[in-house]
């Protein structure tokens, strides 16, 4: 999984899944271009790294966006030949709570500017006939999860783009995959973790029975952004401990 003289932009990098994955990426030898809202949290991560990695400060909440991450990108390394889309917006509440604003805000983010910073990018990736984009996706666009409606439609879309777009572009040498995934332990989970009973609630639905790390699901997608998965595409791998997979009727040990 040799990454060395390769560059790879990954949004969110800030925190959690994006900075494990800016690490990785920058430990396989890639340089990596961070993007994320914070500029301060992006300098912390980029200080870890040790192949010249380019902090890029962007919202990609924010209209055009995608656009001048992908021009600034460009700017910084010449090309691109990873792209890891792992910024979102997430919202769990009761369907009869949303609004026509949130569910607008999560489809910004989570599939419209990550289908226009790809397309951005692509190109690039066209002419010199190789490269990878690697879409995060979520346990809740593979299965069913309660209070998630419209976080796990814009999943379930970030899935169905992956597939068109890796046809599209596979005759071209580019491979398109995601991941998605489970019960992560990252400070999104702080709070429902301090109430009573969710932990132990939680791990009783994975098979592996403990919760995922960061650097689990990064070491999926440096796999996927190498040449060991030159002949994977237009996947979505689930990184859940078996989560979506199976059902544990009994509640326990067998």
């Amino acid at each position: 999984m040799d990454l060395e003289g390769r560059t790879a932009v990954v949004t969110g990098a800030s925190r959690g899944i994006g900075a494990a994955t800016a690490r990785a990426l920058d430990r396989a030898g890639a340089r990596v271009v961070l993007v994320a809202r914070t500029t301060a949290a992006l300098d912390q991560v980029a200080r870890e790294l040790r192949n010249e990695p380019v902090v890029v400060t962007a919202d990609l909440a924010e209209d055009g966006s995608p656009q001048r991450v992908a021009d600034a990108a460009l700017a910084a390394v010449g090309h691109v030949d990873v792209l890891v889309n792992n910024a979102a917006a997430a919202a769990r509440m009761p369907s009869t709570e949303m609004d026509a604003a949130m569910i607008d805000g999560l489809l910004v983010v989570n599939v419209r500017n990550l289908l226009l910073l790809t397309v951005a990018l692509l190109p690039g990736m066209v002419e010199r006939g190789a490269g990878s984009v690697v879409n995060l996706s979520s346990v809740s666009g593979v299965t069913g999860t309660p209070r998630r409606s419209a976080y796990a439609a814009t999943k379930g879309a970030v899935d169905a783009l992956t597939r068109s777009l890796a046809m599209e572009y596979g005759p071209s040498g580019v491979r398109v995959n995601a991941v998605a995934p489970g019960v992560i332990d990252t400070d999104l989970w702080a709070r429902n973790k301090a109430v009573p009973g969710v932990v132990e609630q939680v791990t009783a639905t994975i098979a592996l029975r403990r919760w995922g790390t960061p650097d689990e699901v990064a070491d999926v997608i440096v796999f996927l952004a190498s040449d060991a998965a030159r002949y994977v595409t237009a996947q979505t791998i689930s990184v859940d401990g078996g989560q979506a997979h199976t059902l544990d009727l009994y509640g326990g040990p067998v």
